[in-house]
């Protein structure tokens, strides 16, 4: 967003609403089609049955994404970024009161059942439509969490455009750092009464995680723009310059996997977990399985970056 929004100033106001709009919509709908896919179900003796949409997941991770990139970049375009940071903090410190506050007697307001985003999506959207892996119907991605994840997003702006405008030099760097430290520093103390969650997204959570990142990205920028170290940055470019596509490939091929059945109606998942990454024990197999696969999806990106394909939204 921060190198995206100066060429907004020379288009009309519509017509950057519009972008911005069409963008999350895109997003949204593409996490939508991705857990709804491939639009049938299979049943414990892998036989296919119906998946209607009455049965699908309508919030996600790029659902997530989406929204609250639209409401920063509307707020951010619309207002100064110094008010868009007020109004910013205003919504954890409103998320904290609503969110720690306990609506119904004899219930933790910060357990999966008891918070009132949970009540909210099920009085929004009903059982059916959230996420069930924690195995109960809750979404780690529901409607009222979503807003303090909009901090993550005006976060994000005020960074890369602090970057770009003061340059790369090692003022800028020890300010960034220290941004990160002081961010860090006040989410330990929000913990003491609102606990970093990532599944509630509660605000300590957001403190935590903008802070974290300026500390990293820091460090980043030291190793590569004052060191001139970038031989081992190209494996992590291969991921950056297709995001969209690769997170797409990394679920629904996973999905395609455990609707393939091998042998006694066994996942082709579990088979070739079971037949050759358990060898190495449960934890090893499973962590190189998890390598192997993350390899996998980056080969196609790195197939794709050869070809100068890169696909966007």
């Amino acid at each position: 967003m921060s190198f995206v929004m100066p060429r907004w100033e020379n288009i009309s106001q519509s017509m950057v609403v519009w972008r911005i709009l069409k963008r999350a919509a895109l997003i949204f709908l593409l996490g939508y089609l991705m857990y709804w896919f491939p639009f049938f179900k299979l049943d414990k003796d892998h036989y296919i049955i119906s998946f209607p949409f009455a049965e699908t997941r309508v919030l996600g991770v790029l659902q997530r994404i989406a929204l609250a990139y639209a409401f920063a970049a509307l707020l951010i375009y619309y207002l100064k970024p110094k008010a868009a940071l007020i109004i910013t903090c205003a919504i954890l410190i409103l998320y904290w009161i609503v969110a720690a506050y306990p609506f119904i007697e004899g219930e933790d307001p910060l357990s999966l059942t008891g918070n009132i985003g949970s009540k909210l999506d099920k009085w929004l959207m009903g059982d059916k439509h959230l996420y069930h892996g924690e195995g109960i119907p809750f979404d780690p991605e529901g409607w009222l969490s979503t807003l303090p994840a909009i901090g993550n997003v005006v976060g994000g702006f005020l960074v890369g455009s602090f970057i770009q405008k003061k340059g790369k030099s090692y003022e800028a760097l020890t300010k960034l750092l220290l941004a990160g430290c002081a961010l860090m520093c006040i989410a330990y103390f929000w913990d003491l009464v609102f606990p970093i969650n990532k599944k509630l997204w509660t605000s300590s959570f957001v403190l935590y995680t903008v802070g974290l990142d300026c500390i990293i990205l820091s460090a980043i920028i030291y190793v590569i723009d004052f060191l001139g170290k970038k031989r081992w940055t190209y494996f992590f470019e291969v991921f950056g310059k297709n995001p969209l596509f690769i997170y797409l490939l990394s679920e629904l091929l996973v999905v395609g996997l455990y609707m393939i059945a091998v042998g006694n109606k066994v996942s082709l998942f579990s088979w070739i977990y079971k037949n050759i990454f358990s060898k190495a024990g449960a934890y090893f197999g499973s962590l190189l399985f998890a390598i192997s696969y993350m390899l996998i999806c980056w080969l196609v990106g790195y197939w794709l970056d050869k070809r100068k394909i890169y696909v966007r939204v």
